[in-house]
């Protein structure tokens, strides 16, 4: 059986906080007609290198905030490793620019990050159900 360190320090308006984050990041605009979803990372990569480097700090800040929660170094190698992607493509010109829009870095962490809340959630539940 695996073990699991229950998260710490967790705080309803940290995670808010985070969720905000991610949607302003990734999907807090739509293009009208067609659905697209896009954020800050779209449109900050028009200006290669620098507007990837200020995004990734953010994302970064996403990935210590997990951190501290608890979440196991194996979820946040798998963030981090989005985090990666998203600024070494992000960074090409042109090609960078529409990765941004297509791949959604903050979106993928926020569900890594959700699946590890839920996962002590449903723990939980199932011992408050298993009581005498």
């Amino acid at each position: 059986m695996l073990h699991r360190t229950p998260p710490h320090r967790l705080d309803p308006e940290t995670i808010a906080h985070l969720r905000g984050l991610s949607e302003l990041l990734d999907s807090r605009w739509r293009v009208p007609g067609l659905g697209w979803r896009f954020g800050i990372d779209g449109i900050a990569s028009i200006i290669p290198g620098i507007g990837d480097t200020a995004t990734g700090v953010i994302s970064a800040y996403l990935i210590w905030q997990a951190a501290r929660i608890g979440v196991p170094r194996s979820t946040l190698l798998r963030m981090a490793a989005n985090t990666g992607v998203d600024w070494a493509v992000g960074s090409i010109p042109v090609i960078g620019t529409l990765f941004d829009f297509v791949f959604k870095a903050n979106t993928k962490n926020m569900e890594l990050l959700n699946r590890h809340l839920d996962t002590f959630e449903s723990l939980a539940i199932e011992r408050y159900r298993n009581q005498p």
